[in-house]
């Protein structure tokens, strides 16, 4: 059975698991101009990492706030920042592969509105905590609603964007993080102000906001269709004929020039679901080399972020007698920083090409790093020029682990690409994300500056690793078709006959 893809609406029944589909929907996304449609699309699916950015951040601010008397939480600095984030980071790799798997089986719309309805439900329960377990928990929660979105989000913005806009999108988006990060410090300086309100109340407005931004998120992202590369490998191609036909309709209307014909056809198998064995074959036998650059780049970025830069708030009070109701304010500029980032550098990931970039933002980072811990050993920075020296470091950082989530969902098979992205995303944090604040939290609160120091340099050093790895196993990935990059699984083309090729 053959349902064969062309430039209209037409093209196919609804095909059963091991049915034969020929294809032109991957070409027909692809060559697509910009449009208001993919503007509906990055609205919709990327602003949920504003909402990852303000949770995050807003419980670095009011870490300290919590453990004062009065907080109505019986919980101390170190449980906030030690604890709860290691539980928040373990709910997210949870999540991720729970959901990973889910959206690889079931579809990204799906469960790209699921994901966020965990979150919401978790969110505001964490606003209503009246002790330490029920706090720690909802963070668990929480972390398990925001990873399955880190899976169903990435895999659907990669499949549903062109490949000339891909890189940028991507990290542009993923960077978006950080303005959920400035509007978490601007509120927490607001919340923790007791003038306004009072000690046990202000923390539980702000996760309460976040509830309310997050609404307004998934009434945006009801509009948002699924991934029409999902529907025709799981026999759905009329429903990705139809959609692909309605979205060329509109980019014709808005640009009123026809559009060029597509390059190429795509022939697969269609299949209902990825069994994990397979999958593990693909990832490990197939493409070891992508692997183990997957490895690197989350490992590295997660021990830098969630190991030292999320309990910045606690150095500047420790180390720079910085009062905790002003923490926010200098958090906001490095957040700005990790924003500009991924904003003004991702044009160059699919013009200069994903190696140079990838590499370049790892070891320009760590060694920035490494400068700033070395000053910071020698006494010579206030609480205003460590946080220059963080805008900097960050700058190119934020870049890079935004390049980390681009490369796991672009460089393996569509049939594995959401739980590629759990998986790289559950290991990596894991390392860095989960044993990084447990180690690093007392590192950093000690009061004493080598052990600080040390905190730094170990991020640097990690930093620098995947930096190297990058430059010699980062895929040129930039301004080609996801299924140039790595065939899927279901196509019956020569490549499977031709493993030499598997991990180029």
């Amino acid at each position: 059975m053959t349902a064969s893809g062309h430039d209209g609406g037409q093209g196919g029944r609804e095909e059963a698991a091991g049915g034969t589909i020929t294809t032109r929907v991957p070409a027909r996304l692809d060559r697509l101009p910009w449009s208001r449609w993919h503007w509906m699309v990055v609205i919709g699916l990327g602003t949920v990492w504003i909402l990852d950015g303000l949770e995050v951040t807003v419980v670095g601010n009011i870490a300290s706030r919590l453990s004062e008397p009065g907080s109505g939480l019986q919980i101390t600095d170190a449980q906030v920042t030690g604890v709860a984030a290691a539980l928040y980071v373990t709910g997210a790799c949870t999540g991720a592969l729970v959901f990973g798997w889910l959206t690889d089986r079931y579809g990204r719309k799906k469960l790209f509105l699921i994901t966020l309805g965990v979150y919401l439900a978790a969110t505001a329960l964490t606003a209503i905590s009246f002790s330490a377990w029920w706090f720690f928990l909802f963070r668990f929660l929480t972390g398990f609603g925001i990873g399955g979105e880190y899976a169903a989000i990435n895999s659907a913005i990669d499949e549903l964007i062109p490949r000339a806009y891909r890189g940028r999108v991507d990290l542009t988006i993923n960077g978006s993080f950080w303005l959920g990060a400035m509007g978490g410090s601007l509120l927490s300086v607001l919340m923790l102000n007791t003038d306004f309100f009072a000690l046990n109340v202000g923390w539980r407005l702000t996760f309460a906001l976040g509830v309310v931004l997050g609404l307004a998120i998934l009434l945006v992202r009801r509009n948002v269709p699924e991934s029409p590369r999902w529907m025709f490998i799981h026999g759905r191609a009329a429903g990705a004929e139809e959609l692909v036909a309605d979205v060329e309709r509109q980019v014709e209307a808005g640009t009123g020039r026809p559009l060029p014909e597509p390059d190429r056809a795509i022939t697969i198998r269609t299949r209902k679901s990825t069994g994990f064995v397979e999958i593990a074959r693909t990832l490990f036998r197939r493409y070891p080399r992508r692997a183990l650059l997957g490895l690197s780049l989350f490992i590295g970025q997660a021990f830098l972020y969630n190991a030292i830069t999320f309990g910045f708030g606690s150095i500047l009070v420790t180390f720079f007698d910085v009062p905790t109701g002003h923490t926010g304010y200098y958090f906001v500029v490095i957040a700005f920083g990790n924003f500009l980032g991924p904003l003004l550098l991702s044009r160059l990931f699919d013009t200069v090409g994903r190696r140079p970039m990838i590499a370049g933002t790892y070891l320009l980072s760590g060694a920035l790093l490494f400068i700033t811990a070395w000053m910071f050993g020698n006494g010579w920075l206030s609480a205003t020029t460590m946080t220059a020296c963080w805008c900097v470091v960050l700058f190119f950082a934020s870049a890079g682990a935004s390049a980390a989530y681009l490369t796991v969902s672009e460089v393996f098979p569509m049939e594995t690409r959401a739980l590629a992205i759990a998986f790289f995303y559950a290991i990596g944090t894991a390392a860095g994300g989960i044993s990084g604040p447990l180690i690093f939290s007392d590192l950093t609160q000690s009061g004493v500056v080598a052990d600080t120091v040390l905190a730094f340099s170990v991020g640097a050093s990690l930093m620098v690793a995947a930096g190297l790895a990058a430059a010699f196993l980062a895929i040129p990935a930039e301004q080609r078709s996801l299924e140039d990059i790595a065939e899927p699984l279901s196509a019956r083309a020569a490549t499977a006959s031709t493993p030499g090729r598997a991990d180029g």
